[in-house]
């Protein structure tokens, strides 16, 4: 039998890549040409418009190409590229350059592949490949949005231009002694101006006026993609195969499927990339003209505002001097229009840049109260240098920080009812944790306060809090970690603090606190029910220790019912010496502290149905 062998050749077409570069670069002209009388002034024209210039690097992530041969899948590879736009208000013009790189894998199996016309299993196998390259070049609009600061931009862009493919030839054959078999073929691609379509999404922040960085995806897709027809006539081959009841792949000679005719099927593919962004702002024109015509020599004009100003406002504490970050500030012309706004920083600061000289009134804010108010006028801006403002929180309160989070553990409780109860007329402020858990209250002085949290199946903890306790001229921040245990039916959790006399089962007064957190509990949750149980250790009778540790449960029962909690949701239960929590049995010496841990008093809601 007579075999074909099989080698991969391309052969080079011209390039017509002075086009393509022509056509790039005349769009990057045109680009250059319509932002160039924006930069003839001085004055900044807003955060959003001017040039933007994007170096990336990424990862073609899901290429998808469509051919004639069938036992071939790709892998994803690196992308690399240029981008360059004119930004105005939202609306954009821009160009890319992309460089992309995938590689063809063979799925051609390889194992238990036989040859019936030479009678023989073919165990050598040859596989050659050639990675796939595509570069791109497109033009076209886009969308963004940039906030007010001009540190953080989206955007939506697409392209419509050319690209060239090249290689993604692969051959696998087999042999067994001298005769040879081709099984997969594909011919690869020789491409060039394929038309081609790209669309992205990318945000980008900078850091300052002119340098920042970006993230995005791309999406991009060739038209027309044909296959590269090679020196055997081809541009795919095959040998087709069925497995017999042995799992044995055999095939003959007729079975090798050849295709004649380009594909012509589109190619696509979906990447990421992240990378450098240089911004270069536009300028308004504020030159005045000059009428004409003129008699006298006009003087040479001269630019008197081609300095820079800026204003940085400090936010600080006028009686313990600390900054104060997350200050709200707001700058206001002499109408009262906002003409800058931001949030200081962790160090109390937050800096304007590109402020045209003039008089300013500067407001601030921290968690809804007012600080003193600071003014500017024109002569006190600094060329090509900062002003510096402060403003003073002036309020004799303090402000209360906490944190909720589960009892034992670092983790917060966000969305939580956080209440604020006055000690001594029971008023109450409510306020919710956000997603880290934290919450603010405002803190009189000398007053008298509990902080508890409210949220469905969650035994809050009760904080008492004096304001007596701290001194508002060297403490502002009042901070505080309020925890709460969930309430799981069936999970027994401790009350601390419920001791009492020797022998007796009264409730002492420093049981009260622990019970009422209890008390609160059942009426934030009206359909619960508990069992409150009390323990002893294993010293005296068993008898004794039970009648004792009864008495001790209904005393606690009936402090609840006379709070208002209804009976029939409270079982109390006494358990004695039956549920000892360490070793210290009946004939065992044990320390007191031991002793200690087993007295105990402890609730738990009653699931559903018992």
């Amino acid at each position: 039998m007579q075999t074909k062998n099989l080698s991969i050749a391309y052969g080079h077409l011209p390039v017509r890549r002075k086009q393509v570069f022509c056509l790039f670069f005349a769009a990057l002209l045109l680009l250059v040409s319509l932002g160039s009388r924006a930069q003839s002034g001085t004055e900044v024209n807003g955060p959003g418009r001017g040039f933007r210039f994007g170096l990336n690097a990424g990862y073609d992530l899901f290429p998808n190409y469509k051919n004639n041969t069938p036992y071939i899948r790709y892998k994803g590879g690196i992308s690399a590229g240029l981008t360059a736009g004119y930004y105005w208000k939202w609306f954009s013009l821009g160009a890319d350059v992309d460089y992309l790189k995938n590689s063809p894998e063979n799925t051609y199996p390889t194992d238990s592949v036989f040859d019936p016309v030479n009678n023989v299993l073919i165990k050598d196998f040859a596989l050659t490949k050639q990675d796939i390259t595509r570069i791109f070049y497109g033009i076209g609009p886009g969308m963004h949005y940039t906030d007010r600061q001009g540190r953080f931009a989206a955007e939506l862009n697409g392209r419509v231009g050319l690209a060239s493919i090249k290689g993604g030839s692969l051959a696998l054959t087999g042999r067994n002694g001298s005769a040879e078999q081709v099984l997969n073929y594909h011919g690869g691609y020789n491409l060039n101006n394929v038309l081609s379509l790209k669309g992205s999404l990318t945000a980008r922040y900078f850091f300052n006026d002119f340098l920042g960085m970006h993230i995005g995806a791309y999406y991009i897709r060739h038209l027309n993609t044909k296959d590269a027809i090679g020196p055997t006539g081809y541009s795919a081959a095959y040998r087709a195969f069925e497995p017999n009841g042995d799992q044995v792949r055999a095939f003959t000679e007729k079975d090798l499927r050849k295709i004649g005719n380009s594909c012509a099927c589109d190619i696509s593919s979906i990447g990421a990339y992240a990378g450098v962004t240089l911004r270069l702002p536009s300028r308004k024109n504020t030159r005045t003209p000059v009428p004409a015509p003129v008699v006298v020599p006009v003087p040479t004009e001269t630019c008197n505002t081609c300095a820079v100003y800026a204003l940085a406002v400090t936010a600080r504490d006028q009686y313990t001097k600390e900054v104060l970050p997350h200050t709200d500030i707001a700058v206001k012309d002499a109408s009262g229009n906002i003409v800058k706004s931001g949030v200081t920083n962790s160090f109390g600061v937050a800096v304007f840049s590109n402020m045209t000289p003039g008089n300013y009134a500067i407001n601030g804010k921290l968690y809804g109260v007012d600080l003193s108010a600071a003014k500017t006028a024109g002569n006190e801006f600094i060329a090509n240098g900062t002003l510096q403002k402060e403003l003073l929180y002036t309020d004799q309160h303090f402000i209360l920080k906490g944190n909720a989070v589960v009892c034992n553990t670092a983790t917060a409780l966000p969305g939580a009812t956080v209440v604020l109860r006055d000690r001594v007329s029971a008023v109450e402020k409510n306020t919710q944790t956000d997603g880290a858990g934290a919450f603010i209250f405002h803190l009189k002085q000398k007053s008298e306060m509990t902080v508890f949290g409210r949220k469905e199946k969650y035994f809050s903890q009760m904080v008492n809090i004096s304001a007596a306790d701290y001194d508002r001229r060297t403490t502002l921040f009042v901070k505080l970690e309020m925890c709460m245990e969930e309430a799981d039916c069936d999970k027994a959790i401790r009350l601390e603090n419920i001791h009492y006399d020797l022998d007796k089962y009264f409730i002492r007064e420093d049981a009260k606190p622990e019970l009422n957190r209890l008390v609160q509990f059942m009426s934030d949750n009206p359909g619960v029910r508990v069992e409150l149980s009390s323990h002893t250790d294993s010293r005296a009778s068993h008898a004794y220790n039970q009648k004792l540790s009864q008495n001790r449960a209904d005393a606690a029962r009936a402090y609840l019912v006379a709070k208002g909690i209804a009976g029939d949701r409270i079982v109390a239960k006494g358990y004695g010496e039956t549920r000892l929590l360490n070793r210290c049995a009946d004939g065992v010496n044990c320390p007191e502290a031991e002793h200690q841990f087993n007295r105990r008093t402890e609730m738990k809601v009653i699931c559903p149905g018992r």
